[in-house]
C-alpha cells in the first residue's frame, strides 16, 4: 500500500513539472524582440520615412518588397544620424540591408515613389535591431544546456524559421493577387473595347450595304428652244 500522504506528493510534484512545461512551450513562441514589421501604402510622387534609435555596435537588417503597384518598384535609402548615406537603391522591388550601427542617434528609413505619375504602391518592410534575446536567461552559461534546454532551444529556431517562411509567401500570394487583379481588370476592359467596336462596325457595315441597295433617282432637265 502506498505510504500516506504520498499520493499529495506526486499530485504536487505532476503540479510543478506541468506548469514547467507550460512555461517552456510559451518560451518557444518567438516574441517581437527588435523586430518591426509595417506595411504601408505609398502615394505617387510620396516620400516616407521611418526613424529608429539605436546604439553603437548594434546589428539591424532592413528587408522589404512591394506588394502591389505599378512595375513593384520603389526607391529606398538608409542614413546614419550624421545624415551620410548608408544604402541607396533606385527602382527596387525587394532586396535586403545588413549594417553594424557605427554611433548611436536615430538613423533613417526612407521610400521614395516620386518617380511614378499615377500608381500608388504598398509596401511591405521587415527592420530587426540587434539580436533576439535568449530563449533561457542562463542560456549564455559555461555549462552545457540540459537536454529539455537544448531541445527547447532547436524547436524555438525552428518555430521562427517557419514564421519567416509563412511571411514571405503571404507577401508573395499578395503580390500574385494583385497581379491577378490587374490582369482580370485589363482583360474585361479590352473586351468591352472590342465589343464596341465591333458594334460600330456592324453598323458601318449595315449602312454600306444600304448603299448599295437603294434607288437612284434620275432628274431630266428639258431646255426650251
Amino acid at each position: 500500500m502506498p505510504r500516506p500522504g504520498s499520493a499529495q506528493r506526486w499530485a504536487a510534484a505532476a503540479g510543478r513539472w506541468g506548469c514547467r512545461l507550460l512555461a517552456l512551450l510559451l518560451l518557444l513562441v518567438p516574441g517581437p524582440g527588435g523586430a518591426s514589421e509595417i506595411t504601408f501604402e505609398l502615394p505617387d510622387n510620396a516620400k516616407q520615412c521611418f526613424y529608429e534609435d539605436i546604439t553603437q555596435g548594434t546589428k539591424c537588417t532592413l528587408e522589404f518588397q512591394v506588394i502591389t503597384g505599378g512595375h513593384y518598384d520603389v526607391d529606398c535609402r538608409v542614413e546614419d544620424p550624421d545624415g551620410n548615406v548608408l544604402y541607396k537603391e533606385m527602382k527596387k522591388q525587394y532586396d535586403s540591408f545588413t549594417f553594424t550601427a557605427s554611433k548611436n542617434g536615430t538613423y533613417k528609413f526612407c521610400f521614395s515613389n516620386e518617380f511614378s505619375t499615377f500608381t500608388h504602391k504598398t509596401v511591405y518592410f521587415d527592420l530587426q535591431v540587434g539580436e533576439d534575446p535568449p530563449l533561457f536567461p542562463s542560456e549564455n552559461r559555461v555549462s552545457a544546456l540540459t537536454q529539455m534546454e537544448s531541445a527547447c532551444v532547436s524547436i524555438h529556431e525552428a518555430l521562427k524559421s517557419v514564421i519567416d517562411y509563412q511571411t514571405h509567401f503571404r507577401l508573395r500570394e499578395a503580390q500574385g493577387r494583385s497581379r491577378a487583379e490587374d490582369l482580370n481588370t485589363r482583360v474585361a476592359y479590352w473586351s468591352v473595347g472590342e465589343a464596341i467596336i465591333l458594334l460600330v462596325v456592324s453598323i458601318g457595315q449595315v449602312f454600306l450595304l444600304k448603299s448599295f441597295f437603294s434607288d437612284k433617282r434620275t432628274t431630266t432637265t428639258r431646255v426650251g428652244s
